[in-house]
Order: C-alpha cells, then sequence, then structure tokens
C-alpha cells in the first residue's frame, strides 16, 4: 500500500510555517515502513530536536482507480480516518533551503499514525468534518475540513493523474494550524466527529 501525502491544504498552516500558497496541491509519499504500530508508543528519532505533530483526516482508498473524474471520486472510498505526520521540522527546515526532497523528514519509521477509520455515511457531511489533536488534555489543533483548499473528491482526482490508486492506498489529506513540537512524555489524542480515533505516547 502506498501512503500519499498532501501539503499545505490549509492556508492558516501555510501561514504559521510561512510557506508560500501552492497553485496546486502538494504531493508527498511516505513508506509502508512509516506506519506506527498499533498501539505502540512513538520514539522521537535521535536525528531530530523539533519533531511536530501534524493532525490529518485520512481516506482509505477501496479499489484500483486511475485518471478519476471528481464526480466519481466518492465510489473510491468506503471510509475515512484519523491520523498523525510526524515532522522533523528542524530538518525539513534544512532540506527546503537546498531545495531538496522531503522524504528524511517526513517518512522515516514510526512517522504515520493512522488511527481508527469510520464509515463515512457515519461522520455527516465530510466537506464540514471536525476534527482535533490534544497534547496533554489541552486543546492544540482545531480543524475543520470546510477549511481545505482542495477538497477530498478533488485531491482523488487529482493525485489519481499522477499515481494509481490501489485499494488500501491511504491519503493524508493536510493539516490545519497549530502544529507544534512534542517531548517525551507527552500524550497526543485526536478525535474526529467527536469519535476518539487515536492516542499516542511519546517516547
Amino acid at each position: 500500500m502506498k501512503i500519499i501525502c498532501i501539503g499545505r491544504n490549509y492556508a492558516k498552516h501555510i501561514e504559521e510555517l510561512q510557506s508560500e500558497k501552492p497553485e496546486e496541491p502538494v504531493i508527498f509519499l511516505k513508506p509502508d515502513s512509516a506506519i506506527l504500530a498499533k498501539n505502540q508508543p512513538f520514539f522521537i528519532p535521535p536525528f531530530s530536536n523539533d519533531l511536530h505533530y501534524e493532525v490529518e483526516v485520512l481516506v482509505k482508498i477501496n479499489k484500483v482507480g486511475k485518471y478519476i473524474e471528481e464526480k466519481f471520486a466518492p465510489k473510491y472510498y468506503d471510509e475515512i480516518g484519523l491520523g498523525i505526520d510526524f515532522t522533523a521540522r528542524d530538518l525539513q527546515n534544512k532540506l527546503k533551503a537546498k531545495g531538496l526532497p522531503w522524504e528524511k523528514c517526513k517518512g522515516f519509521d514510526g512517522s504515520a499514525v493512522i488511527g481508527t477509520f469510520f464509515p463515512k455515511e457515519n461522520l455527516g457531511d465530510l466537506s464540514n468534518l471536525e476534527f482535533t489533536l490534544s497534547k496533554n488534555n489541552e486543546l492544540v489543533q482545531d480543524g475543520n475540513t470546510n477549511a481545505m483548499l482542495w477538497k477530498i473528491d478533488e485531491l482523488i482526482a487529482y493525485v489519481s493523474q499522477f499515481f494509481t490508486l490501489k485499494k488500501g492506498d491511504v491519503i493524508f489529506t493536510g493539516t490545519p494550524a497549530g502544529v507544534g513540537k512534542v517531548v517525551e512524555n507527552d500524550i497526543l489524542v485526536g478525535t474526529i466527529a467527536g469519535n476518539k480515533a487515536l492516542s499516542v505516547k511519546i517516547k
């Protein structure tokens, strides 16, 4: 399976990182080895001193598709979930400054937390879906899919121009503002549409 991630899909997050607003979706990939095993803690890697959480709505692809039209995109997913894209921000800043790829700061082992998936029909309007991340019981990210620059179906149509989507692929759809650093013993808890979807302890 592939983990396809969308960067810079929320305007306020673009502003907080002082990035440039893209004209098209920004795509990067994580290998399947990036998936954090279920119910396991996240260990801060030794190559970063500024490790950030980024909560995101996830889409799980349910069948093979290529050059998918936006109007047909809903046929390619039944479940929506929540995840965390862990990012070595210090390493990312160095790579960006040199115009180099992001994989080392985004695709390292354990960097993709994939929480519980829910049937999409149980979540209501997917274009107005609330999701949150709390750190040590303090709300740090409070997002809504209505603030996406590109909505879920638009992303599926766009991504499928470049990559054949296959059953089991997961799309990380971008993070809202509020990203920040984690340290040892932090506990992160994420919710989507009021449902607890993930919990991770930092080691």
